[in-house]
């Protein structure tokens, strides 16, 4: 079987070394809102009575915002005249 959501979400967790609250601020900056609760849902093991399966909208905005954390936002494009 393949990589689920919630496996690349914490392997990018590990591999950028991010806490929740890290993870929280990253994905507000594309106006996504999402608390630590949520995450530690996320983050459980999948036997666990309060897993929660990360869906493709939060893995979609928090890698819109991983983008905009690690490069900066994208300059404004330069008007023709």
């Amino acid at each position: 079987m393949g990589l689920t959501n919630n496996d690349i979400l914490k392997k990018l967790r590990v591999a950028h070394k991010l806490r929740d609250t890290d993870i929280v601020e990253i994905c507000a900056l594309v106006d996504f809102k999402v608390s630590k609760g949520e995450l530690g849902a996320l983050f459980r093991n999948e036997d666990h009575d309060k897993y929660v399966e990360c869906g493709d909208q939060i893995l979609r905005n928090f890698l819109n915002g991983l983008v905009i954390h690690l490069r900066g936002p994208m300059p404004e494009k330069k008007k023709k005249i």
